[in-house]
């Protein structure tokens, strides 16, 4: 897949690979993208993505996650 973007002067300080970290980032905080896709995407090692993820504060842990935990918690047999 090739992307344009265009020549603007706001692009101008941004190297490939901040353009790449930056797009993944917003694709995996928004849901669109799988962590492993966005690792890919960032071409960013699986360790060194979640320190940047961690550094801008996005959350992998979703709402559907915390209902699936939830109700494995609630199968658990009483102690």
């Amino acid at each position: 897949m090739t992307l344009t973007l265009p020549d603007d002067p706001a692009l101008a300080g941004m190297t490939e690979s901040d353009l790449r970290l930056d797009l993944a980032c917003g694709l995996f905080a928004a849901g669109r993208v799988s962590r492993t896709v966005a690792c890919r995407i960032a071409g960013m090692e699986r360790y060194d993505f979640d320190q940047e993820v961690s550094r801008r504060k996005i959350s992998g842990y979703t709402e559907e996650m915390l209902e699936e935990d939830l109700a494995n918690l609630s199968d658990l047999p009483p102690r």
